[in-house]
């Protein structure tokens, strides 16, 4: 687990976007163009198993401040469709700073 973790929008940003790096290597788009504005479901084209996968690198990265199935269990199905990067972004730091 990473302790030096800030909750400043840019360094969770460039984390977030090496966690989602290396799952789309997975699947043969490593060059997939991730902003804030990326959507998990329609420009990644992620699964569901593969948000369970970037929740447990995130868990693995910023430890139990960040609790990414909770986050998700609180919104609608077509939330979750629509979710972006900078929506988690935003609950990372909103979660790091109230730890």
């Amino acid at each position: 687990m990473n302790t030096d973790t800030t909750a400043d929008p840019t360094t969770v940003l460039a984390d977030i976007t090496g966690m989602l790096r290396e799952l789309l290597e997975e699947h043969g788009l490593p060059d997939a163009d991730i902003t804030r504005d990326s959507t998990f479901h329609g420009d990644l084209e992620l699964e569901s198993i593969d948000l369970v996968t970037l929740s447990a690198s995130l868990r693995e990265h910023y430890g139990d401040r960040v609790n990414f199935a909770e986050f998700v269990a609180d919104l609608e199905l077509d939330e979750i469709i629509g979710l972006t990067v900078g929506q988690l972004v935003d609950h990372v730091v909103a979660s790091l700073r109230a730890a």
